[in-house]
């Protein structure tokens, strides 16, 4: 149920009636049908605000902008076969002033703003020492700490995304309709502010019935991102400071060492409600389907590696009406071409907006590193109870005569794999043709050898990337599309890299790779750890189960030289250069489609070069001016310059270049 929220929206003009939805871990909420500003200088209707400060953190995760805005045109991933939003890709002058997403990223971190601003101000002059709530300063000043780093970290999104905004920090008396841009510089220095302020009063973590609440973890994390962040420019203006590298060290080192998180042991289990390749799951009734596992979605959501995310509710009376829908835009068209399979829950609704690049498929080492395996689906088990209609063996193809006449595929058997062999190692079709497996898709074949090259993916079948697979959901009503996963913002892992990247831009590559070889030595293979046989079988790799802690380790020969394993553009030819792209291959194997990449391309000023390498779907409209998105033309014409409406040339001003 609803709780109701009036206030002024910041640069939209009048007053709007917004929605504070559900942060399931601390927000119990009731129906209040009508309440009066007064409500919200009580202590119960000023918690009610705090909480309401966190809905806006939930629009990223809801629809088509969570991949648009920060997976889309980059090198990780291009367009499947049934793509929306294209114009985030193509980078075509459909992206533009006019967008619902670049709006939609406005508004809703402004709402939270004014929520933050609002909040912060009615704490302040709250006075009520009987109060259990907020009777003491240290009550009052966990609650304005607690806002300060949500103000902050809505900025934070805005800068990263548009550069400079206005800044707004106070509830004006009056209806306000003027706001001019602040510089980069000036947000980033609110920003750090914020968090600075934050940072001290809040606790390191939460758990129970508080977690997902701003904590001192958060904080520093995203502060130690923001330094980083800022610090990254070289030929970008955005208030750089040569201390930016050391002040980005040490709150990322508070985090690891004094915060309480910690590293999952296996990296699998921050998304385990799937199953990798070499892993047989657990039929469901008359061995159909995978069995789903809600279990396993509240274990990924509780993970103490997670350091920030926003709180989506399983309970039908808190969530929201579209709740996190990011497991829907992954998977390929396994339900259609694939005999023995069927759409089901477990394997998830097929939108099929992404498909990996030939990049993110070949910058992992997919023989020491169980990443790509616990990234990627490359097998398919059969659904289908039925018989009806399957293939069937027949003398010249069955392994032995006992087979002929019955189904290639059995209940739970491989319906379909995808073949992730190297252009070195092309199958041929014989080879292929030999295969017990029904459905074979090569990554590489050939008719022949010397033959030319051909590859079975394609838009309609490749890679599904599953971290974000919800086989749960909301209801069991077909095509339910309502997931239960949180959002999340933050993890550990990140923080690490944030650490080596920062260490490496200051020249110690030593140091740098103690926190790179952390996350590495988590990905490594364990002795006799289920692994896809395709690494011995197609791979060339070794068919023992050993472990691989020694072999996927990282030195600096990954980076003073051009090692052919990262892949780097022809015009990177320094160890300094060739470090930054190597963090970017790094945060790939850690953080593939974690929705950080285009602002991690955009930061390091290579989203122009990388991209126009590795996407080919890329059209000849991208351009550098790109690593910012349009300001919104709703935003502009409801504002005043001077208590005049915005004139033509005022847009022109106003607007990010090339828009």
């Amino acid at each position: 149920m609803k709780k109701y929220l009036k206030y002024t929206s910041y640069l939209m003009v009048g007053a709007a009636l917004l929605v504070f939805s559900s942060c399931k871990k601390f927000i119990e909420e009731e129906l209040v049908t009508t309440l009066t500003e007064d409500y919200y200088k009580t202590d119960n209707g000023l918690e009610d605000l705090v909480k309401s400060a966190y809905s806006p953190l939930q629009w990223k995760f809801t629809g088509e902008q969570s991949y648009c805005m920060y997976n889309f045109g980059t090198d990780e991933f291009r367009e499947g076969d049934q793509f929306n939003n294209v114009r985030y890709n193509d980078y075509d002058a459909n992206l533009n002033a006019n967008d619902a997403f670049v709006n939609g990223l406005w508004s809703n971190n402004y709402a939270g703003i004014r929520r933050c601003n609002q909040g912060i101000d009615l704490i302040s002059k709250f006075d009520n020492p009987a109060s259990p709530i907020l009777g003491t300063t240290a009550q009052k000043n966990l609650r304005i700490a607690e806002l300060k780093a949500l103000r902050a970290f809505y900025y934070f999104q805005l800068v990263q995304q548009l550069g400079g905004v206005p800044l707004v920090t106070t509830v004006p008396t009056d209806p306000q309709y003027e706001f001019p841009r602040a510089s980069i510089e000036q947000v980033y220095n609110q920003i750090m502010i914020d968090f600075k302020e934050a940072g001290p009063a809040l606790p390191w973590r939460y758990t129970g019935a508080d977690r997902g609440r701003a904590t001192r973890a958060m904080a520093y994390h995203f502060m130690a991102k923001a330094y980083l962040t800022r610090g990254s420019a070289v030929t970008d203006k955005r208030g750089q400071k040569p201390t930016d590298m050391d002040s980005a060290i040490f709150f990322a080192n508070e985090v690891v060492v004094n915060s309480g998180h910690a590293l999952e042991a296996d990296y699998g289990n921050l998304f385990s409600a799937a199953y990798p390749d070499g892993v047989i799951p657990q039929l469901g009734e008359n061995g159909a389907a995978p069995l789903s596992n809600k279990a396993k979605i509240d274990a990924n959501n509780a993970s103490n590696e997670i350091i920030f995310a926003a709180q989506f509710s399983s309970n039908l009376n808190l969530a929201t009406n579209t709740n996190n829908q990011t497991h829907l835009f992954y998977p390929s068209a396994y339900d259609a071409g694939i005999p023995g399979m069927t759409r089901d829950f477990f394997n998830g609704r097929p939108f099929r907006r992404l498909r990996p690049t030939d990049y993110a498929i070949d910058i992992f080492d997919k023989i020491n590193d169980s990443r790509f395996f616990k990234t990627f689906q490359t097998v398919h088990y059969r659904n289908v109870a039925s018989n009806a209609g399957l293939p069937v063996w027949n003398a010249s193809n069955a392994p032995n005569p006992s087979l002929v006449g019955r189904p290639r595929v059995g209940i739970g058997d491989t319906a379909a794999i995808y073949i992730v062999n190297s252009l070195d190692r092309p199958l041929l079709n014989s080879q292929v043709a030999a295969m017990r497996y029904n459905v074979v898709f090569a990554r590489y074949r050939q008719t022949a050898v010397g033959a030319p090259v051909t590859s079975d993916f394609s838009n309609n079948k490749y890679l599904t990337m599953w971290k974000f697979s919800d086989p749960i959901r909301l209801t069991n009503t077909n095509n339910e599309a309502r997931g239960i996963r949180n959002g999340n913002f933050a993890r550990l892992g990140e923080t690490y890299l944030i650490l080596a990247e920062a260490y490496g831009r200051k020249g110690d590559y030593t140091t740098a790779l103690t926190y790179v070889n952390a996350l590495r030595n988590r990905a490594a293979y364990k002795s006799n750890e289920a692994r896809s046989p395709q690494i011995w079988q197609y791979l060339g790799g070794p068919n023992t189960l050993g472990a691989t802690a020694a072999t996927n380790l990282a030195t600096t020969a990954l980076f003073t030289t051009n090692a052919a394993s990262e892949l780097y553009p022809s015009n990177v030819s320094s160890t300094p250069d060739r470090f930054i792209h190597f963090i970017l291959n790094e945060r790939t194997r850690e953080l593939c489609g974690e929705f950080y990449r285009w602002e991690d391309l955009a930061r390091t000023e290579t989203l122009f070069d990388r991209t126009k390498l590795y996407n080919p779907d890329i059209s000849p409209s991208f351009a550098p001016f790109h690593k910012l998105r349009p300001i919104p033309y709703l935003q502009m014409i409801a504002q005043t310059i001077n208590g005049k409406p915005f004139s033509p040339s005022d847009i022109i001003a106003y607007q990010n270049p090339g828009y």
